[in-house]
């Protein structure tokens, strides 16, 4: 019988999860080749392993994610804390009230289940105050459709508007070694509000697993520079270099670089949750053991230093994508 890994609570009152859950977007082709039939295997091997929090959306391979996912629950729903995201693929309306709805349906449609246990709003409709956008998620919630609210990409300040409305149960943001501006702001909100913070691409893309060496080691160098310009040319080398310290302690202590970032991640708080993805099973599995991984504090403190806020060479997105961050 597989050992369960640790669990954290999902928000307040939510359900006990998988303290490192799994990012899907990968099996979409995002950012290399995925095959649907191994893909749903690894789903599969996800839950044999203990992690039951998986996190999708509507807008990843415009609905197959979703669809590939619609596998797993057929007959695995019950073990699955499911969360999917909406309004990231309207540039003004996606928070509209009449577009939440539109967009529950849909979802629900493609992965065939009757609720959804964590809807996020994707990103911010700056054309609809998040009270009409949060209160008919609220609605959702009273008839069942899904059972907790979800924000991506917010601000504090819109956080906390969101609350007033309806109790936000988790915010997804990017975070990582690499990317720790929410630590000013949107995680104090986070803590004082008693919501989880979902932390999306807590590898860095990649780079923080060490797997990089070089430019020459990246797959599909030219999808990943295009949306991302920390891939771009300058900034990725420079990114790569930085990876060294951690790379070094990392080896002293018997663990991955993707394992030690993790566990640095899981170190800032139980309120922290990452959801790395992998279209390798043996990473996904060494990602799950970085739960087990008791860092000391002196560790954490030198990993912050070595890492400071601002830290990595680039922006997150190019400038349409990050006009869209509510910051």
């Amino acid at each position: 019988m597989p050992t369960i890994p640790p669990r954290r609570r999902l928000g307040r009152g939510g359900p006990e999860v998988s303290a490192i859950g799994y990012g899907a977007m990968g099996l979409s082709g995002v950012y290399g080749s995925a095959d649907d039939a191994t893909s749903q295997q690894l789903l599969n091997d996800l839950l044999d392993l203990g992690v039951n929090f998986l996190d999708t959306a509507d807008v990843y391979g415009d609905g197959h994610n979703e669809k590939l996912i619609s596998t797993l629950l057929a007959g695995r729903r019950d073990e699955v804390v499911l969360a999917t995201k909406f309004g990231a693929n309207k540039e003004t309306g996606g928070g509209r009230p009449e577009y939440v709805r539109q967009a529950v349906e849909a979802s629900l449609s493609r992965l065939g289940t009757d609720h959804i246990d964590l809807y996020y709003l994707h990103r911010l409709d700056r054309t609809t105050p998040i009270e009409d956008t949060v209160g008919a998620m609220g609605e959702l919630v009273a008839e069942g459709k899904i059972r907790y609210v979800g924000l991506s990409e917010i601000s504090a300040a819109t956080l906390r508007r969101a609350h007033a409305v309806h109790p936000i149960t988790a915010v997804q943001q990017e975070y990582s070694l690499f990317t720790r501006d929410l630590e000013a702001e949107v995680l104090p909100a986070v803590r004082e509000l008693g919501a989880s913070l979902v932390a999306y691409s807590p590898l860095g893309r990649g780079v923080l697993t060490g797997a990089f060496t070089s430019v020459a080691d990246v797959e599909n160098l030219e999808v990943r520079s295009q949306r991302y310009p920390r891939f771009q040319e300058g900034s990725l080398q420079r990114n790569i270099e930085l990876t060294r310290p951690l790379r070094d302690h990392a080896d002293a202590l018997g663990v991955t670089p993707a394992q030690l970032a993790l566990a640095w991640l899981l170190a800032q708080g139980p309120e922290v949750l990452p959801i790395p993805g992998s279209r390798n099973l043996d990473r996904v599995r060494a990602n799950v053991q970085a739960a087990d991984v008791d860092l000391a504090p002196e560790l954490v403190a030198e990993l912050s230093a070595r890492f400071p806020p601002g830290a990595a060479a680039g922006e997150r997105y190019h400038p349409d994508a990050m006009s869209r961050l509510d910051r």
